[in-house]
């Protein structure tokens, strides 16, 4: 019984950080999509060219959207993943301090994906 709420418990927890980290990576999406001027210059800033934003806001919201769907959200939180490494080299270079925030998003991505993934497990 107490195995059982706990476990119920921690679900509900994991499906709030879900829902918060959808909520950032929407948030961080956006504007990369409606060509907000600090967007357009830190991509410049970077070097690689407009193409990067836009592909990082759709992997972004594909990856928000794939936190909230719980047959994706393990491998959808890798993902993301993948792109907070991306980020994280890329502050490094250029903007350090920001670099942080990229890491605790992918530290809590990580979380979310070993516990679904967990999950996805015992399921089948």
């Amino acid at each position: 019984m107490v195995e059982e709420k706990r476990s119920r418990v921690g679900n509900a927890l994991l499906w709030v950080l879900q829902v918060v980290l959808a909520l950032v990576f929407v948030a961080a999406a956006v504007p990369k999509f409606l060509g907000d001027p600090t967007m357009v210059a830190t991509f410049d800033a970077v070097g690689v060219g407009q193409w990067l934003r836009y592909v990082t806001g759709a992997a972004e919201i594909a990856g928000a959207i794939g936190l909230l769907v719980p047959r994706l959200t393990a491998p959808a939180a890798l993902g993301l993943v993948a792109v907070m490494v991306g980020a994280t080299i890329t502050n490094l270079l250029t903007f350090p301090p920001i670099a942080a925030v990229t890491v605790v998003l992918g530290v809590l991505l990580g979380v979310v994906a070993r516990a679904r993934w967990t999950g996805l497990r015992a399921a089948s």
